[in-house]
C-alpha cells in the first residue's frame, strides 16, 4: 500500500486518569488525585499536539472511559486485555498501512519532533519508526504496515524494552528510523525536567499550580494551653 498523502494513523494508547491507578510513582510527592491529574494533563497535551500534525485518522487507544481531557477528532477504540505487548499489538492488528503508535508519558512532545514520521514521504514500504525514551524504553513505533508480530512477547517496562524492540524490528528486515530520545514521566524529577522543557503545555502548567501548593498545616505540638 502506498503512503497517504494526509499522513499515517496515529495511535494513543492511555489509561483513563484514575486516582491510584495512574502515575502511582508520583506518589510521593503527590497525592494520589494530583498524580491523576498530572496524567490528564500529559495526555491531553500529547493529543492535542497530534492535531496538529498530518494524519489520515486518529485513534485513542484507552483503558477506562474518555474524560474533559479528550478533544474533538479521535475515534476511541477500547484497550484490549492482557500485557502491554499484547495491547499495543492490538492495537496495530486494528490498522492498515502507515501507522504510528505514542504513549502518554510524554507531554513536551512537539509537531517538530513528530515531523519525520508524520510526512507523507516518510513511509517506504518496510520502513519503521523507533522513539526511544531516557528509561531504556519506547515512546513512538511506527509501521509502514502493522505487523503486530513484532510487539508481541517484547517484555516491557523494563530498562532493555526498546532495545528488544529494536532488535525485532532489524531482525525483520526493516529499514528502522530513530526519532529523538525523549523523557517519559514517571517520578517527581522526570516530570520537572519536562515541564521545564515543555513550559507552555498543560502539562507544565498543571504541576506548576501542585508545586506552589499550600502545605498543610498541624497541630502545634505542645501547643494546648490549660
Amino acid at each position: 500500500m502506498s503512503p497517504s498523502p494526509a499522513g499515517p494513523t496515529l495511535l494513543v494508547i492511555a489509561k483513563e486518569p484514575v486516582p491510584g491507578r495512574v502515575k502511582t510513582r508520583l506518589t510521593p510527592p503527590y497525592t494520589p488525585a494530583e498524580a491523576a491529574r498530572l496524567a490528564a494533563a500529559a495526555l491531553a497535551d500529547t493529543l492535542r499536539t497530534l492535531l496538529r500534525v498530518p494524519a489520515a485518522r486518529r485513534v485513542l487507544v484507552l483503558q477506562g472511559r474518555p474524560g474533559p481531557w479528550l478533544p474533538p477528532g479521535y475515534q476511541v477504540v477500547p484497550q484490549c486485555g492482557g500485557g502491554l505487548d499484547q495491547r499495543i499489538a492490538a492495537a496495530f492488528a486494528g490498522c492498515t498501512g502507515p501507522t504510528l503508535l505514542v504513549g502518554m508519558d510524554t507531554p513536551q512532545l512537539t509537531p517538530e519532533l513528530l515531523a519525520p514520521a508524520t510526512r507523507g514521504d516518510g513511509w517506504p514500504p518496510g520502513r519503521a519508526w523507533f522513539g526511544p525514551a531516557e528509561d531504556g524504553g519506547f515512546w513512538a513505533l511506527g509501521l509502514a504496515e502493522p505487523r503486530p508480530e513484532l510487539v508481541l512477547g517484547v517484555p516491557m517496562s523494563t530498562p532493555h524494552t526498546g532495545r528488544e524492540q529494536r532488535r525485532r524490528l532489524r531482525a525483520a528486515g526493516l529499514d528502522v528510523r530513530e526519532l529523538p530520545v525523549l523523557r517519559d514521566v514517571d517520578t517527581a524529577l522526570d516530570a520537572a525536567l519536562v515541564a521545564a522543557a515543555h513550559p507552555g503545555g498543560r502539562f507544565a502548567a498543571t504541576l506548576d499550580e501542585l508545586t506552589r501548593r499550600p502545605t498543610p498545616v498541624g497541630p502545634v505540638a505542645g501547643g494546648g494551653g490549660r
